[in-house]
């Protein structure tokens, strides 16, 4: 592929680095759409995949309190994006790449 970034549509940091994964919204062909969440890498030992975490308050009626919840999602890791275990990144939702990654990592905080 050719060094140019990309520009996705929503307005992240790019990656310094360049990669050639066709998986890459900056440097490769997907397309990316829908949600859009922050969160925080608690594994990359699947390979340009990592597993974020994002922790959420829900309202239980019965108990008039809140508990706390956390989400993981399975995302699609470009290798110019350099991610490891304790960084906070920015998600965003794509079409399916596996049977349990539809969501690539935009932007490293």
């Amino acid at each position: 592929m050719d060094s140019k970034i990309r520009d996705i549509g929503i307005d992240v940091n790019p990656p310094a680095s360049t990669c050639n994964d066709p998986n890459c919204p900056f440097h490769g062909t997907l397309s990316v759409r829908g949600r859009l969440i922050d969160g925080k890498v608690v594994s990359t030992k699947m390979d340009k995949t990592a597993v974020v975490e994002k922790k959420y308050l829900r309202y239980q009626n019965k108990y008039e309190r809140y508990e706390k919840r956390t989400g993981r999602y399975s995302v699609h890791a470009p290798s110019c994006m350099e991610i490891g275990p304790g960084d906070e990144v920015r998600i965003m939702e794509c079409r399916p790449i596996s049977k349990t990654v539809s969501f690539v990592a935009i932007e490293k905080r």
